[in-house]
């Protein structure tokens, strides 16, 4: 093999340039040309099928930056349906006139649901990544689990129910997950940690109760990682708001401190199990709906649960309106540079990709696992192993055991999951790097340079 395209899927995180890095520099040690394919999937499409040379004479382009964060390839949430078959055909051409001998997608759930056309007609694997670590097992034979609720049908995710009952061995084995964590997740905590802690201040000097909402979908992941934020409360998408439960400890804890933070993930669910974010549909293959308003549906159950009189007899002359606010994180977690962590593992990730590519291997997952006795390890894993028995592949999400509902916060397995991605996730040079560009003389009178406009320049065109 002396060609392979990669490209990069879905929403963008930190992590991705360090992936391409990742693979770009196992490629040039094993003698192949990257070739980078524009916006994601979108470029499959277009007769032109716009690229760059990643590593023109074994060279990786001076563009190609680790440290940097998003994509220098573009993305974009454009799939195809392996119905289409004259489609599909048409994009295997346009591959073999540019001499791609194997392809890298670089993606989560959705991304790993839309190469399977591609799986029998060239050598596809995907290095993965994703802000909402979705994408993986919590033990080896999760998908075998799933159940299609009667009246469903192959398509609709929230038709599926999953025995979580049935995990094997009783109490939970850490080294049993399947892909431990995604590259992407650890500089989204990290971002959203930092809002948390800021936030709070302002709901201590105002006697305030704040609300703040996290991504994740339906994954509680990022909301149980801002633990390291220490809010009062976590709330999680895989357990419904217990509304009484919550009030209660609410008060509770605004009666001691006079503010209460509370992490809730965008994705909750009430009692019903009913999202209680706005929902709009995506053209994402995996099925994930875009989430919307989780943090608003919960400011009005407490306005309505404590009124008025709650604040005003603890010496707060505000209403619950004013008492209470939200804030939402939003895209600052998927954006900027990657943190140590992230940097790291991303980019071993992307040159594991690249060696099962050379080793034959297609429709394949390069994962990152976890022992206590070996730590973080790279190893690969068959795509069909996250497919249950309908062929479909469904976000991971959070183990029961990671949370405890009846304190509404993380539980002591979820600490020690947080615990080896996190203790040393932050390196020197993270610091440094901040001290020395946060407040560059340079950035007064600079206008920012999109590397798109370097990129630009390096597209070919069949």
């Amino acid at each position: 093999m002396k060609r392979i395209g990669i490209l990069t899927a879905g929403g963008d995180t930190p992590a991705l340039n360090a992936t391409i890095f990742g693979a770009v520099n196992r490629a040039i040690q094993q003698g192949v040309e990257v070739v980078g394919l524009m916006s994601g999937f979108d470029s499959l499409f277009d007769p032109r099928l716009p690229h760059v040379i990643l590593n023109p004479l074994l060279q990786a382009i001076p563009e190609l930056d680790a440290t940097y964060g998003g994509s220098l390839l573009g993305s974009s949430r454009k799939y195809i349906d392996q119905r289409n078959v004259h489609a599909i055909d048409q994009i295997i051409e346009r591959l073999r006139r540019l001499q791609i001998e194997g392809l890298i997608c670089v993606g989560g759930d959705g991304t790993l649901n839309g190469l399977q056309p591609f799986c029998d007609r060239i050598p596809t694997v995907l290095a993965p990544k994703t802000i909402d670590n979705d994408l993986g097992l919590n033990y080896p034979n999760e998908p075998d689990k799933y159940l299609l609720e009667s009246g469903g049908d192959e398509q609709g995710g929230e038709r599926y129910r999953i025995l979580t009952a049935y995990e094997p061995g009783g109490e939970f084995q850490l080294n049993n997950m399947v892909n431990y964590v995604t590259p992407g997740y650890a500089t989204a905590v990290y971002v959203a940690v930092e809002g948390v802690r800021r936030i709070r201040t302002t709901a201590e000097s105002h006697r305030r109760v704040a609300i703040i909402e996290v991504m994740g979908r339906h994954s509680g992941f990022l909301a149980l990682g801002n633990a390291y934020g220490q809010p009062d409360l976590i709330l999680v998408p895989e357990f419904p708001v217990d509304v009484p439960l919550l009030v209660s400890r609410v008060k509770d804890i605004y009666r001691l401190q006079h503010n209460v933070v509370i992490v809730c993930g965008e994705g909750i669910v009430d009692a019903e199990r009913h999202v209680m974010a706005d929902e709009q549909q995506t053209t994402d293959p995996a099925g994930n709906l875009r989430l919307s308003g989780a943090a608003e549906a919960l400011r009005r159950i407490l306005i309505k649960e404590l009124g008025d009189q709650f604040f005003k007899g603890l010496g707060n002359s505000d209403s619950a309106e004013s008492a209470i606010f939200t804030r939402k994180v939003g895209h600052t977690q998927r954006g900027g540079r990657p943190i140590l962590f992230d940097r790291f593992y991303a980019a071993q990730l992307g040159g594991q990709a690249v060696d099962m590519l050379l080793a034959g291997q297609t429709n394949a997952i390069s994962i990152l696992q976890w022992s206590e006795e070996n730590g973080f390890y790279l190893q690969s894993y068959p795509g069909n192993g996250f497919r249950d028995r309908w062929g479909r592949i469904h976000a991971r999400t959070l183990h029961p055991s990671f949370y405890d509902p009846r304190r509404l916060h993380i539980s002591t397995t979820g600490i020690d999951y947080l615990l080896p991605i996190f203790t040393k996730s932050i390196g020197t040079e993270d610091v440094e790097y901040i001290r020395e560009s946060r407040f560059d003389t340079g950035n007064l009178f600079r206008r920012y340079h999109s590397i798109n406009t370097d990129m630009q320049k390096r597209v070919r065109y069949l």
